[in-house]
């Protein structure tokens, strides 16, 4: 009785190993070597990774370095936070989890706004000044850019602030004329 029993413990073990094998949710690719301008592209129904413009199918489902999930098939993302998006043909994951739409439809329905038309196109921006001809042209250029992106930082932040007093104080009206005044100032240098 031993003898019959051991071989049937053996074969009940291999058969729910088996079963459990097909039920095994798709393996995550280890780490994939990365640059930074390289993208996880939903094209043609499938996640590819763009490297430069040499795409390299994919076989397996993707974990970022920041947790961010890419399934391979479905397009799929998932946030380390726990948010969710699927990927429209064109739209791309950066390495550092980054989404890119590439149409402002899935841009929309990504935050679940669907009367944006399947049509639309974003607009490209051309900066209409000529490009600067001497390295401290450049370095001049580089400089104000830098401060308009300190003024909209300093403006977010004011924004904060503002949102924060208004949702705290629900009760009793709030006075944001001091923000309102900082938020203007910083308006007038911007232009």
């Amino acid at each position: 009785m031993k003898k019959l029993l051991l071989p049937l413990v053996t074969l009940a073990l291999g058969v729910t190993s088996a079963a459990q094998a097909q039920t095994a949710p798709a393996t995550v690719a280890g780490p994939v070597a990365t640059a930074p301008s390289d993208r996880f592209q939903m094209q043609g129904g499938e996640v590819i990774l763009m490297q430069g413009k040499r795409p390299t199918a994919l076989n397996k489902n993707v974990l970022l370095s920041n947790g961010t999930k890419i399934n391979y098939k479905s397009g799929i993302v998932e946030f380390p936070g726990g948010k969710i998006t699927t990927l429209k043909e064109g739209d791309y994951v950066r390495p550092n989890g980054d989404v890119v739409f590439a149409t402002p439809a899935s841009a929309a329905q990504a935050r679940g706004d669907n009367s944006v038309p399947a049509t639309a196109t974003f607009n490209t921006y051309v900066d209409p000044r000529p490009a600067p001809a001497t390295p401290a042209a450049m370095e001049t250029r580089l400089g104000e850019m830098n401060t308009k992106i300190s003024l909209m930082a300093e403006k977010i932040q004011l924004l904060n602030q503002k949102i924060t007093l208004l949702s705290t104080n629900a009760q009793r009206p709030t006075d944001t004329a001091a923000l309102d005044q900082k938020i203007q100032a910083i308006d007038t240098k911007l232009k």
